[in-house]
């Protein structure tokens, strides 16, 4: 599924009734049912529904869905919010349509006491008051309907986007109607993966109404990756393959103190199918893990004060990819074996936690490497590498993360609730799966480990990011669903439920 901006969907909507030729009627019409056949799922002919109608496209789009209702035998009622001369075009011969089917009108020419009257009346209300064109905070009347919706205690379905909410990020204040249910029309919207905006749609459902593909990727590049995306990537493997087919890779990291964060890393690179897996560390931490990560070689890295000081004399040739970051601790020591990463490492190299704060003195030096780059940044890491609050990293995820990848020439992996996958060449990828329980110390260890086995599979590496990173969500997801809850699903719980969600995903039943 596609994500757009609003100017983007206006340019997609141009272009199919321009070029295309597809009567702007139509495609409300279209949009109208669609959107008809999904409150159909959530309703009964025992319901008082009411739509609250705007001006626009969502306006129209609202009196096809009344129409609609109303001629299959539902109770249904339309408040106008706004005045006539807002109905034009294609809203207007639709809302005609509607009252030539003898459907019931009230105007929004009297008092907000009628309107909190009509609303407490209703079971249902339909928000088709404002669309993707938002700019600012609602103003009088509307905000006074939308304040009136989120007080009543209706159910609420919004068409396409809740009204009064932006559609993209970097917004100013806004005051929005908050949804249970939001059908979104032709793709979805930026807005409902960030932080802030995300919950004011509710639970969504997205329906097509005729936009070809063709141009709706003109527009965007900006893709939801789901379950349907995963299988239809996911590289099935050879009965021929062997141990060197799928990949060496090297991880480095921990110290003394944190042992746990690399052994996590490696034990994620084997259980999600890397073919070799080599750890970097100390020989305290080798000790450590060797009794319980026998599937490991190991390569010991001297120290200096408990930390990681000297790694050259691995032989990076020797590995296809490459994770380094993970608990080697802020020291100044350790710094070393970050650059000579970024000069050494001939195959794809991975950095996370502590190595990217090492990192961020170092960023132009990612340019000049021959192979792919991957960054796993959280937002706080993020705005560390930026110099920009957190706050300003949540506002704009997709544009910082877009220009940083194409700046520096990586593919950067914002991680969040909703992780923000971008190329060097701009292409982004939301994945939004996973729970709370993947909010806790150890989680983005075990990403990495995920990530560097899907990398050296025979796929794509942008794909392969992706897939990594919808495969960690699915892990916790199924664990949470069967045998934990969200307070005691630890890191390593993910790990052990890679098999499981391996084999659910790529079941052919």
């Amino acid at each position: 599924m596609y994500i757009v901006t609003a100017e983007e969907m206006y340019g997609i909507d141009r272009e199919t009734m321009g070029s295309i030729g597809v009567d702007g009627k139509i495609l409300m019409e279209n949009a109208g049912r669609e959107v008809s056949r999904e409150i159909k799922k959530r309703i009964t002919k025992n319901d008082v529904i009411t739509v609250l109608v705007g001006g626009g496209n969502n306006g129209g789009d609202g009196f096809v869905v009344a129409r609609t209702l109303h001629v299959e035998g539902f109770s249904v009622q339309v408040v106008q919010v706004v005045g006539d001369e807002k109905i034009r075009g294609d809203a207007d011969y639709h809302k005609n349509l509607f009252l030539r089917c003898n459907g019931l009108i009230f105007y929004l020419d009297f008092s907000v006491d009628e309107v909190r009257h009509i609303i407490k009346e209703s079971t249902v209300v339909v928000d088709a008051m404002v669309g993707i064109g938002v700019k600012g905070n609602l103003k009088d009347s509307l905000l006074s309907v939308a304040q009136l919706v989120n007080k009543s205690n209706k159910q609420v379905i919004a068409i396409d986007i809740p009204s009064g909410l932006p559609a993209e990020e970097y917004h100013s204040k806004f005051y929005a109607v908050q949804a249970d249910t939001t059908v979104l029309i032709g793709a979805l919207k930026q807005s409902l993966f960030l932080q802030d905006t995300a919950s004011y749609y509710g639970e969504w459902v997205m329906v097509s109404i005729g936009f070809p593909n063709e141009v709706i990727h003109r527009y965007t590049d900006k893709q939801w990756w789901n379950r349907i995306s995963f299988q239809s990537s996911f590289p099935k493997r050879k009965e021929t393959s062997h141990k060197g087919t799928h990949g060496r890779g090297l991880v480095i990291g921990g110290n003394r103190l944190m042992p746990g964060s690399v052994m996590m890393t490696t034990k994620a690179a084997i259980r999600s199918g890397a073919g070799l897996t080599t750890t970097g560390t100390s020989k305290e931490v080798i000790s450590i893990m060797a009794s319980s990560c026998n599937e490991s070689m190991y390569v010991p890295i001297q120290e200096e004060d408990g930390y990681l000081s000297d790694a050259s004399e691995i032989n990076y040739s020797a590995y296809d990819a490459v994770a380094i970051g993970m608990g080697i601790g802020r020291e100044n020591v350790t710094q070393q074996l970050i650059q000579n990463a970024i000069t050494d490492v001939k195959g794809i190299l991975l950095v996370d936690a502590d190595g990217l704060y090492h990192l961020k003195e170092r960023l132009s030096g990612l340019k000049s490497r021959q192979k792919p780059t991957i960054l796993t940044p959280h937002p706080g890491e993020m705005a560390s590498l930026l110099d920009v609050s957190i706050s300003q990293i949540l506002q704009k995820p997709f544009t910082f993360s877009k220009d940083f990848a194409i700046k520096y020439g990586v593919y950067l992996v914002l991680k969040g609730k909703f992780t923000i996958i971008t190329s060097p060449t701009g292409r982004q990828v939301v994945e939004s799966g996973g729970n709370p329980g993947l909010a806790k110390g150890g989680s983005g260890d075990v990403l990495s480990g995920i990530i560097l086995a899907m990398v050296m599979q025979d796929q794509p590496i942008f794909e392969a990011i992706c897939n990594g990173c919808y495969l960690h969500s699915a892990s916790a997801d199924n664990l949470v669903k069967a045998e934990h809850s969200v307070y005691d699903l630890t890191a390593t719980d993910v790990i052990e439920g890679i098999p499981k969600a391996l084999r659910t995903l790529t079941s052919s039943e």
